[in-house]
Formats: structure tokens, sequence, C-alpha cells
């Protein structure tokens, strides 16, 4: 296609086109007719006519009316030729606007030409500003954004249906207004200091809080900035208001994410070190029974509850990684009341510890627990019980906050049947086990109470609280299939009932503890033990050497390779590996173990790990444990 300006010539005589062709055809591209009903012809199959000339008096039909007709199929600039004769209709054809020129017969050729130039230049401009103006209207129509222009007065002269919205007006109320006439008072201060701004500097931008219906605020990020200067000295200026909420929200969110990303970071390297002490302390004390014969009730009963505290220690460890460690939702059947009962200790040990961070002398807070069912049972639920953990511990550490002087939480159970939803959003019809914590603490105002599911929104002082607010434990709830309820007033305490759907499927599906058949086990074993902490090994060896086990310890997973390979021909029937090792861990031993010597049996031992650095197949054991738990490990993984 060529960049050069098209002009169709349209004229009843031959010759004269001819003539019009040598004087344009150096500048243009020419098309040319001698029947202005063929010109119509062309133009309704061609859009790339700048320029149309045409004769006036034709037989078929006049240069005017055909001029008039064009102008409905294009926006070719016309130029009409014409004898003194057609002056009349050359003046109404220039006042309709279905000319741009004319030019007598016979014509001057330089102006004739300037003339066309003019209107392929006129033509050209026209179409530029069409689509800027089509542009314009599409960005203003389609920009999730509010977009504004101001004229020099601040007036508003273009305004898109999303920034009228924001003034709640549509786009022709707001049309030759000023910002300040259609903002909430609230606004003003901080639109003056904008205003200055952008006068000093050309562009401004600020992020502000707006309130909304019902107490609820949205952020908005006001971009303005100045266009330039017209031939007259006139500045105009753009104006950008973006909802940004959402954005805050999920930076919000990463930063909790990233958050808890180093907390679990942290809770695993002192798991790993505290499950190794509990595991020599545990496995002393039980090697230390073992050993005691006749001793007297006294120091048994001190040893058992050592043990006993060791065990709870473990289980503490345990919930705590649990809640530290970010993972998807396991979503299987739970007995909720053996649930609640299990978490007793640590809902206890948890609000004892808040109440110590708070104020000296701060009064307790008891907990107690109940279940509605007459019969003490509630049908399992289809949750993630980890995550349910964790949102039980932080309500009963909410309601310990909400106490300031002291009383009780109150957790409780009961089956609750809901009928048809009668709003979008509202649970479906069906049974739904409620697990409720109600605190007699001071209560919430209804505009807090308006506030609690939103993301971070906090009552409580910079520093408090846990990080993990009701609306993560809506969310999981709602992942779940539940919904979560909240009742509370100032002074009357605060309630909040957790619907969890009821497990249909068999019971043969539950997600227990499987019960292993027990492997016969054998003895006389030759087994390397892989430890770099000394306690822990000093107790596996010594749990293997009572089971009649002949155990050899290595420091690390070089060490390990290098006593296997001096151990030819007797090399051990099974390596016990623990995982997190310096230098060398028990995966890439595993692996190195696995290559030179195939036949010989692997069994992790850990006190906090990643499952996926392992293979699928491992048998893992988890630190602290029982001699009784090793000597199971043990025969499985020699029984394959």
């Amino acid at each position: 296609m060529t960049d050069r300006p098209v002009v169709l010539l349209v004229d009843d005589e031959p010759e004269i086109l001819v003539a019009l062709t040598d004087l344009l055809e150096d500048s243009f591209t020419i098309l040319s007719t001698t029947s202005p009903v063929e010109a119509l012809d062309i133009l309704a199959r061609r859009r790339d006519v700048d320029v149309i000339v045409s004769d006036q008096r034709m037989p078929e039909m006049g240069g005017d009316v055909m001029l008039a007709r064009a102008r409905g199929m294009c926006d070719a600039q016309a130029i009409l030729l014409t004898g003194y004769a057609d002056i009349g209709a050359v003046a109404a054809a220039l006042n309709q606007g279905r000319i741009s020129f004319y030019s007598h017969k016979p014509w001057d050729g330089d102006a004739l030409r300037a003339m066309v130039v003019q209107a392929a230049h006129r033509h050209k401009l026209e179409g530029e500003l069409q689509t800027e103006r089509m542009l314009l209207r599409g960005l203003l129509g389609n920009l999730r954004a509010g977009l504004a222009f101001k004229d020099p007065d601040g007036r508003f002269i273009r305004i898109n249906r999303n920034a009228a919205a924001f003034y709640g007006r549509d786009e022709a109320d707001c049309l030759g207004r000023r910002e300040e006439d259609l903002s909430d008072p609230a606004l003003l201060p901080a639109l003056h200091a904008a205003e200055a701004r952008l006068e000093a500097e050309g562009r401004d931008e600020e992020v502000l809080p707006v309130s909304g219906p019902g107490g609820s605020v949205s952020w908005r990020e006001f971009t303005r900035a100045r266009l330039g200067v017209n031939a007259r000295g006139e500045a105009y200026s753009v104006l950008i208001n973006r909802d940004i909420t959402r954005q805050r929200e999920m930076e919000a969110r990463l930063r909790q994410a990233e958050k808890m990303q180093a907390l679990g970071t942290m809770a695993g390297g002192i798991a790993h070190d505290f499950n190794n002490l509990l595991t020599a302390v545990m496995g002393s004390l039980e090697l230390a029974v073992d050993m005691g014969e006749g001793l007297d009730d006294r120091t048994t009963h001190l040893l058992d509850n050592a043990m006993g505290a060791a065990r709870r220690g473990a289980d503490l460890t345990r919930r705590l990684l649990n809640f530290s460690r970010p993972r998807d939702l396991s979503l299987q059947p739970v007995d909720v009341n053996a649930l609640l009962r299990g978490m007793h200790d640590l809902l206890v040990q948890g609000v004892t510890a808040r109440r110590r961070e708070g104020a000296a002398g701060r009064p307790p807070v008891e907990i107690g627990m109940e279940t509605a069912d007459p019969g003490g049972e509630v049908p399992l639920v289809r949750t993630d019980a980890g995550q349910l953990e964790l949102a039980l511990l932080n309500l009963c550490l909410n309601a310990s906050d909400a106490m300031p002087d002291g009383g009780g939480i109150m957790l409780s159970t009961q089956v609750a049947r809901l009928e048809a939803p009668v709003t979008e959003g509202d649970l479906p019809q069906g049974e739904y086990v409620v697990v409720s914590v109600a605190d007699q603490g001071t209560g919430m105002a209804p505009e807090t109470l308006a506030r609690i599911f939103e993301p971070f929104f906090t009552t409580k002082d910079v520093g408090r609280g846990t990080g993990l607010g009701l609306s993560m434990i809506y969310g999981f709830v709602r992942h779940a299939g539940g919904d979560v309820r909240v009742t509370s007033a100032p002074g009357q305490g605060t309630r909040v009932d957790l619907y969890l759907p009821v497990h249909r499927c068999p019971v043969a599906a539950l997600d227990r503890p499987e019960a292993l058949e027990p492997l016969p086990v054998r003895k006389g074993l030759r087994i390397l033990v892989v430890d770099d902490e000394a306690t822990v090994r000093t107790v596996t060896a010594g749990f293997l050497r009572g089971m009649g086990h002949e155990a050899i310890e290595a420091p690390g997973g070089e060490e390990a390779l290098a006593q296997i390979g001096a151990m030819a021909p007797h090399r051990p029937d099974l390596v016990v590996l623990d995982v997190m090792m310096p230098k060398m861990g028990g995966e890439e031993a595993a692996r190195r173990i696995g290559a030179l010597y195939p036949e010989t049996r692997i069994l992790f031992l850990t006190g906090y790990a990643d499952n996926a650095v392992l293979p699928e197949d491992a048998l893992v054991l988890r630190k602290p444990f029982t001699q009784a738990e090793l000597s199971g490990h043990v025969a499985r993984a020699m029984g394959g």
C-alpha cells in the first residue's frame, strides 16, 4: 500500500480527466471515472480515498449531489470544479459542508494543486484526530481505574464512569465541576495539599483511606499529572483514581506469609534440637527404668513423672510445628470431641503464657469444655485437624485478651441441622457440628463486629496477638465447607461458632493411624547408628543393644560410608540415619549407601524434616521415640 494520498477524479469528459491526472499524478495516487454513479461505487469499495475532485455539471448526476451522497459513505475532502454558471450550486454545497474547496474552469494549475495538497493534509489531520478521540473514548470507557481530565480552572472536561462513581454521580453531573465540589469533606485537606504539590512539581501520587458504607474502608491511589500547556498558555491535567484495597490486602498477606515462613524455619531448627534433647532424655529415662531393678516406689514415680513431662514436651513441639509450617489443607474425618480433649493442656498452657505476658497480677482465666449432645458424642466432621487446632488456640488467646479482669472460656460442641439457604453464600442444607468458643470478656461494638473478618483488622495493641486473625480462621473454615458466625455485645462477651460439615463416608475410610500388623522381631542384627548428636546415638544404640542387636555408632554421613566400606564382608544389615546432619545429611548418605550396597536397609530418624527431601518409600521414625517404637520400625525395615 502506498503512503501517497489517494485522489478520485470525476468528470464526464475524458480529456479533463487526462489533464487533471497529468497535473496531480507526481504527488498523488490517482483514481478516475467519467461516471458519478461509478464514483460512488468506487467509494463504497475503497476506504482510502483522501480527496475527491469532481466536475459540477455531469449528465447522470450533478457533482454537488454526488458529493453529498459521498459524504454519507466516507470522510474524504471534496473539491468541486465548476463554470461561472454553476456558482449558486457551489455556494450551497459550501454552506452545507459538502465541499471544502472549489475551482473554476479553466483552472490555474498551481492553485488547484495547492488546493488538493491542502485538502489531503486536512483529511490526514481529521483522521488522526478522529483516531485520537476514538482511543480516548475507548480508554475512558474500558479503564478499570477512574480517569478524568481537568481544564486550567480545575473543572472536569472528560471523566469516565469509574471516576464519576467515586463521587456518587454519573459522568454528566461531574462535567464542568471542580473536584473539591464533589469530594467528601474529610478528603479536602489531602486534596488541597495534593493540588499544591501538583502545582509545584507537576506530578503527585498519594494513597488515602476512604470511608465507605457500614464503616468499611477502602484504599485509593490518586495520581495527578500536568499534561502540558497549549498555545494559549492554558495548563490541563489528568487525575487517575485507583482502588488498591485488594492490592494492599495481598501485600499484607504476602508479608504475613513471609513472616510465617520465617517462623516455620526458626521453629523447625528449634524443634530439631529440642527433639534431639527429648530423645536423649526419654531414652535415658527408659533405659534407666529397664536397668534399675529393685527401684523403690518413690524413684519409680519420679522417673515416670519425668517421662510424662518429656512426652508432653514432644507433643507440644509437634503442635508448634503444625502451627508454624505453612501447608495445604488436608480435609479428613475428625472427631472434634477427641480433638478438644487432646488440646486441653495446650490451651491451658497457651492462655497461661499469654496472661503472664500482660500486666503483673492479672487474674487467671479458666478453660472449660462441654458437649451439648447428651451421649457425649458428635458425628465426625470433614476438616483439617491441624488447622482446626490452630483456629481454636487463636480463639482462646483472643478470648483471654478480651478478659483483662479474668473469667472463663467455654469450648463446646453440638449438632445443628440447617435448612435450605435463604441467600447466596449461606451454608447449604444439611447437618453440621458447631464448635463454639465463648468468653466473658468485654465484647465488641457493632462497628467492630462488622469488620472482624477483614484481613489483618485488629483492635489489639501493636505487637500483641499471634498474627493469625479471624480472617484466616474464616478462610480455613469456609474452604472446608463451613462457616464462622460471631455474636457479641459490649459488656456481654463474645461467642464464636465454627460450623463444620458432617463427614458422611464410611468409618473404614477414616484417617486414623493405620494398625500395622506386628512383624516378627529378628535378633542379632548388625546395625549402624548414624547421628551427629552423641546423646541421641548413645540412646539409640542402647535401645538396639537392649533388643539383642549389635550396634555400631558413626557421627556423620561421611564417617558412616567409611565404616561400611571397612566392615567387609560383614556389612551392616540396617543403617539408622538421622536426616539433618552437617556436611552430609541423611538423604545424601542413604543415596550413596544404596548405590554402593543396595542390599543394606535404611531407617531414617528425624526431629523435623520436610518429607519431600526423602524418597517416597522411605521408612521414617519421628523423634523422640520409645524403645518399642524403634523395635517396630526395625522389624518393618527388615521385613521390607
